[in-house]
């Protein structure tokens, strides 16, 4: 699936704006041709629950309405006509003048359809989706879904997120409509860079994917140029492999991006053309250390979440060049995608900006027992039973899937994570897993490594998977959830346990990728006290001692970038405060600490082992 673009083949008419909304009654019958009646307007993208002013609408379980209008040119009448949703959550019905034209499950990635013989030129279409935001033991993310009759019939639902943040939902990406020639267009580019050893030469290989009824006369020609728009390569007919000399490298806050155009003819005409950029670089992991273009590479930066006020979860460019630009000052050149994938305008961000992806899918929540407090578990005798409640496989499946096709081509994208705090401390975990770790790595043309994120309770000594993944990610609160505010034995049981990590695989790197306490804006005291500033900027000081004495531990990730909105829970005061930006991203006082440590840490070649 081809990211929209406008070119001399293809249209691109976007359906952002404003669109009529209402959520559906459970024994209403309704034609999606008709037009809705008591609707509220909402704004596309974005999500709909803070766009209103009704708490029982904002906090609605169950289904729910967006339409709006659209006019198509006479001029594409002779054109293909697709409809493309960025994402749509979590599950979508979608119907053009009444006509069922797609179905999608998951609400992250995005999903298109054909309506040429759906639209009309003459007159107005109506393009209606249903939506339902309905999470259970079957989806990713996971919630605990219930529900029930009343006495007249009515359906109660009710929805416990299993997870830590607000449960956003509607159409959160952008929708477009695209055409492309009926007689032959491109539906699907891989671009495979790859260096050889003294990194002075790269071989560049596309796959083509043609969808057409008569493939008989079709060719292609692929040309390359440099990020000077200076051609630096060209293809005869249908040759889909290539070699640049001395090629500009693809690097950590230095990023450099060639750009592939490909045209397809019929008999010398020309039916489309794509444009895709892509950068060239060399992702490995090696002797405890992960190495980018052959060098070790250190991770500085945050998990993060798209959050921000009245958009919710809604795609947002201000606030992702923001947020990008608020890393790039404080030294930092990573982040990852938590909790689920990021929109693909994220993703092309994070490629022009050098920012280093930990691209990760919506696996999370696949604990059953899951809470804040775990500091009364014994991790050497914990279990619950996750994968006998679950069954989020084919769910699991289908996103490692529809992730591994969109974000294939992305230079940024340095490693993918199947799934976040799952519950593999439980003997069942590897069963389930090994088949997902073994799908990820066929469907990746790039052989990234491959991780997914250890919850606290899953431990050298209980981890029933950590020998599939390529880098150990661990996601700890020591001084926090556990031994609260006791940074001393804190940092002896975070050093003790990366220790043993290291024991354990000592040939694989090991990362943080959570770690943090919430720190609410302007609250000080003398003393050590839990929330406040102070407290954070001694915590964050606290683990970078402990980080700096393990060899093999390559990047801290904290949590998180910003405050964020979550569920309802007395843990939370107004969502989760321990960014160290605030959800309008004013900077907490620990930023200065961490943009003098993290400026000060060179991106490559941090740790140098002599041995």
């Amino acid at each position: 699936m081809l990211y929209p673009q406008t070119n001399s083949c293809r249209s691109v008419l976007s359906l952002d704006g404003n669109w009529r909304f209402r959520i559906k009654e459970d024994r209403e019958s309704y034609d999606p041709k008709d037009p809705l009646d008591h609707w509220l307007s909402v704004a596309v993208p974005a999500s709909f629950n803070d766009q209103v002013a009704d708490p029982a609408i904002r906090n609605h379980v169950g289904y729910f309405y967006y339409q709006r209008d659209f006019t198509l040119p006479k001029t594409l009448a002779d054109q293909d006509i697709f409809l493309r949703f960025g994402s749509a959550t979590h599950q979508a019905w979608v119907y053009v003048n009444g006509q069922e034209v797609a179905h999608h499950r998951g609400g992250f990635t995005p999903f298109e359809c054909k309506i040429t013989d759906a639209v009309s030129f003459t007159k107005p279409n109506r393009l209606t989706v249903l939506l339902s935001n309905i999470l259970d033991h079957t989806t990713l993310p996971v919630g605990h879904y219930r529900e029930e009759k009343d006495d007249q019939g009515k359906i109660h639902r009710d929805l416990d997120e299993n997870f830590d943040f607000f449960n956003y939902a509607g159409l959160n990406r952008s929708i477009v409509i695209y055409t492309s020639s009926k007689a032959a267009c491109l539906s699907d580019l891989t671009i495979l860079p790859e260096l050889n050893d003294s990194l002075d030469q790269a071989k560049v290989s596309f796959d083509v994917t043609i969808d057409s009824q008569a493939k008989e006369d079709l060719s292609y020609q692929v040309k390359i140029y440099d990020q000077a728009e200076k051609l630096v390569a060209v293809g005869a007919a249908n040759e889909s492999k290539f070699y640049l000399d001395q090629p500009h490298l693809w690097q950590p806050l230095n990023a450099y991006l060639y750009t592939a155009q490909v045209d397809l003819y019929r008999e010398g005409e020309l039916l489309d053309t794509y444009s895709q950029e892509f950068g060239i670089r060399k992702v490995e992991v090696k002797d405890g250390q992960f190495l980018i273009n052959q060098e070790p590479f250190y991770f500085k930066g945050c998990g993060k979440h798209e959050d921000s006020y009245a958009h919710g979860r809604g795609y947002d460019p201000v606030y992702n060049v923001l947020d990008i630009n608020l890393l790039k000052s404080m030294g930092a050149n990573s982040i990852r995608t938590s909790h689920y994938p990021y929109s693909e305008e994220m993703m092309r961000l994070c490629d022009r900006e050098g920012i280093v992806v930990i691209d990760e899918t919506t696996g999370v929540g696949i604990m059953s027992s899951f809470g804040f407090n775990m500091s009364n578990f014994d991790p050497k005798t914990y279990r619950d039973d996750t994968f006998q409640e679950l069954d989020t496989q084919a769910a699991h499946e289908q996103v490692i899937r529809e992730l591994i096709q969109r974000d294939k081509n992305h230079a940024c994208v340095v490693m993918w994570s199947l799934a976040n705090e799952a519950a593999t401390f439980n003997p069942e975990a590897h069963d389930y897993f090994a088949p997902l770790f073994d799908l990820a790595r066929s469907l990746d043309p790039q052989k990234r490594p491959l991780t997914m994120i250890n919850i606290l309770l899953s431990t050298p000594e209980t981890d029933q998977c950590s020998d599939l993944v390529d880098v150990i990610c661990l996601n700890r609160y020591y001084g926090w959830y556990t031994q609260t505010a006791n940074f001393d034995l804190a940092e002896d049981l975070s050093l003790k346990e990366l220790q043993d990590w290291q024991a354990l695989y000592p040939d694989k790197p090991i990362m943080y990728t959570e770690y943090g306490v919430d720190t609410v804006a302007g609250l000080h005291a003398i003393e050590r006290q839990p929330f406040t500033e102070e407290f954070q900027w001694d915590y964050y000081v606290m683990m970078s001692r402990v980080f700096d004495q393990v060899d093999n531990f390559v990047g801290e990730q904290l949590w998180n970038f910003a405050d964020f909105q979550t569920k309802v829970g007395v843990q939370r005061v107004q969502g989760n405060k321990k960014g160290i930006f605030n959800r309008a991203r004013e900077p907490k006082m620990v930023v200065r600490f961490l943009k003098d440590r993290w400026q000060k840490i060179p991106n490559l070649n941090y740790k140098i082992k002599t041995n």
